[in-house]
């Protein structure tokens, strides 16, 4: 039987991702749901859904044991994707992720992460947005209760804990930002609904 042939990044990356992460684990389910959020956002708000669903898939490959170099799985990530000839743009989104700045700078990483791009853009802000809002499972959170969770998760010593004072603001930021702009997608299209009446 031959392979499927694989015709977008999206594709790819989730073959990628099931290929390090394990189909099945809960990696792997938390990795298909921020896929499937990012999926959804990326229509919503017009965006490019193959970047950000192949940006999804692969945000959490770096935590895969063959790969840890650094053991902070955004560097470990962005540093594989970049060596098997991934874009830069899919590499810096996987290596930025949900502030892993401030995480990086506690682990004495800065250095390191800043190898690859920082967007900083409305692409990277629902690629996080997807990612704090999908729980360890798969399963759709309120983003302060999935922070919660992988701050208890990590514990109170961790080098999440330890970036919490900077990258809790940074996160509630990217969400407000993304929330705004879902509302007014949402209000746009009342408009048109409601015009075309």
């Amino acid at each position: 039987m031959a392979a499927p042939i694989i015709t977008t990044r999206a594709e790819a990356a989730r073959v990628l991702a099931a290929s390090l992460l394990g189909d099945g684990t809960d990696r792997w389910r938390h990795s298909a749901g921020v896929a499937e959020r990012a999926g959804a956002l990326a229509v919503r708000l017009g965006l490019d859904e193959d970047l950000l669903v192949a940006a999804a898939w692969l945000h959490d490959v770096g935590y895969a044991a063959p790969l840890i170099e650094t053991g902070f799985h955004p560097i470990d990530g962005a540093r594989h994707l970049t060596r098997e000839g991934w874009p830069a743009r899919v590499a810096g989104l996987v290596a930025h992720h949900s502030g892993a700045r401030f995480v990086a700078e506690v682990r004495g990483l800065a250095a390191e992460l800043s190898e690859f791009p920082d967007e900083r853009s409305i692409v990277a802000d629902v690629l996080t947005y997807a990612d704090q809002t999908v729980g360890p499972r798969g399963d759709r959170v309120d983003p302060e209760a999935r922070y919660a969770e992988m701050l208890l998760r990590h514990g109170p010593c961790s080098f999440n804990a330890l970036a919490d004072p900077g990258r809790r603001p940074h996160l509630r930021a990217v969400a407000a930002r993304v929330e705004a702009l879902l509302a007014a997608t949402y209000s746009e299209r009342r408009k048109v609904v409601s015009a075309s009446r």
